[in-house]
Formats: structure tokens, sequence, C-alpha cells
């Protein structure tokens, strides 16, 4: 892991969803180490409690984040304690293999409300709050949000819709000082496989054929994708709004 060199995060409050594992466990240990507080959101209390045990300054808040009351929930429960939000990692999200000729409504819903709808909502909680301290927004997308993901259109669909929020809010709050910037990683070793429903056979062929994919020809690991998720909303980057950087390891240029 990549370390942060300076101490721009301390006495400042994150929010990071989906922290029960993966790139959002990742990103929680790596704000922490630089001196945030953080709020650690995502369903399974036992995963959330293995993410807080490894550093104090980790809070867990465990919330199905497609609930009406949860993004006000969320959001009250870090200001109650600490006062104030400055970053926002919408990191909470759901792989889907959904062939055209298997998709369902109820499929593209369950994938548009937790990839879509619900960090739209937490941004909106959130917003008062970001607005007073000239805060960040890191959204996390996925480098097949930009590029066809067959049989899996409508979760390629959802992320592309989520790094157009990231440009169109950029724009929108830059007024308020406000920066919105997305991080879109390619295939990294995370739980997403296993919670899409997929065999142990074929989650291993999955990635083995992304692996020989990648130029660099490694899957990702997940503190690699937080270190840049940290210099995303790092205070010190002040001029950078409305971008979407893919760490693929050149997946993307082939």
């Amino acid at each position: 892991m990549i370390a942060h060199q300076h101490d721009d995060f301390a006495g400042r409050v994150a929010i990071v969803t989906g922290a029960g594992s993966g790139i959002g466990r990742a990103t929680a240990h790596t704000f922490a180490r630089a001196g945030a507080h953080v709020l650690a959101v995502g369903r399974r209390t036992d995963a959330l409690a293995e993410t807080a045990s490894a550093h104090p300054g980790i809070v867990t808040y465990s919330a199905d984040l497609r609930a009406p009351d949860t993004p006000r929930e969320v959001t009250d429960a870090a200001i109650g304690r600490w006062g104030r939000v400055d970053v926002l990692v919408n990191n909470a999200g759901a792989t889907q293999v959904m062939p055209l000729d298997a998709t369902t409504a109820d499929g593209i819903s369950a994938l548009f409300d937790l990839n879509v709808t619900a960090p739209s909502l937490l941004a909106n909680a959130a917003l008062p709050h970001l607005r007073r301290v000239r805060g960040t927004i890191v959204n996390v997308s996925s480098t097949y949000g930009h590029r066809p993901l067959p049989g899996a259109a409508h979760y390629a669909a959802s992320k592309a819709a989520l790094e157009q929020l990231t440009r169109s809010w950029a724009v929108e709050l830059a007024a308020d000082g406000i920066r919105v910037n997305a991080l879109a990683p390619g295939p990294t070793e995370s739980e997403a496989l296993a919670a899409a429903g997929l065999s142990e056979a074929a989650i291993e062929q999955i990635k083995q054929d992304e692996a020989a994919r990648i130029p660099l020809g490694r899957r990702g690991e997940p503190d690699e994708v937080a270190a840049w998720i940290l210099r995303l909303a790092d205070p010190a980057t002040t001029w950078l709004t409305g971008q979407v950087l893919t760490i693929d390891g050149g997946l993307e240029l082939t």
C-alpha cells in the first residue's frame, strides 16, 4: 500500500459506503491511517466490525442504502458524532450478470437502486454539510462504466450513469467549492463475484480470463485502489474536479 505522507485528513470526517469488504474496507483503513474519522457503512455488521477492528478511527454504521431513510440517518450519524462531513465516498454497489435474453425489470431496478439512486440520495443528504466545509465526493465507478461488458450491460450502464453524475455534479457544485471526481477500477480482488451468485469455478475462470486481458498481467488489489480514492479526496488536490480516473492495469487501452 502507498502510504499517505501528510496529515491533511487529521480531524476530517469521511463517510465510506460498502465498507465491509474489498475496496470499501481498504478505503476506510486508508482514510483512518491518514488521520480521518471514518464512518464505515454497510449491511453486514460482522464484516463492518472486522473493518473497524483495524483502526480506532473507524466507527461502523449498519444499514441498507436502498431504504428511504438511510441517507439521512447515515449523515446524521456522522454529524452527531463528529459535527461535520468532509468526504463522501460512494463505493457501495452491486455486480450482476444479466444477458439481454435474461433481463428483467426487477433485475434492472435492483442494480440502479444501489448503483445510481443510493449514491445520489446519500450525496443529497450530505450536501449541506459538504457545503459548509467545501468538501468532496468520490464516486467509485468501474472501467466498464466506459467500455462494453457483454452479458452485464446493465451493470456497465449503471456505472456509466454514475460517471455522468460525477461530471454534472462537479459543474453544479463548483460554486460551492465542492469537488466531485470518480475512480474507475478494473477487475479488483473483492467479494463482488461471489455476491453476484457465481460458482467458485466460474469465479476462478473469470479471474484468470481478466488477468490474461490486463496488460500488467494481474487483477488489482483493494489497497491500490484505495490509495487513489484518498488522492482524489485530498484537500491538497485543489484544482481537480469532474474527472474519472481509470486504474485498471492498462485494460482500458486494449
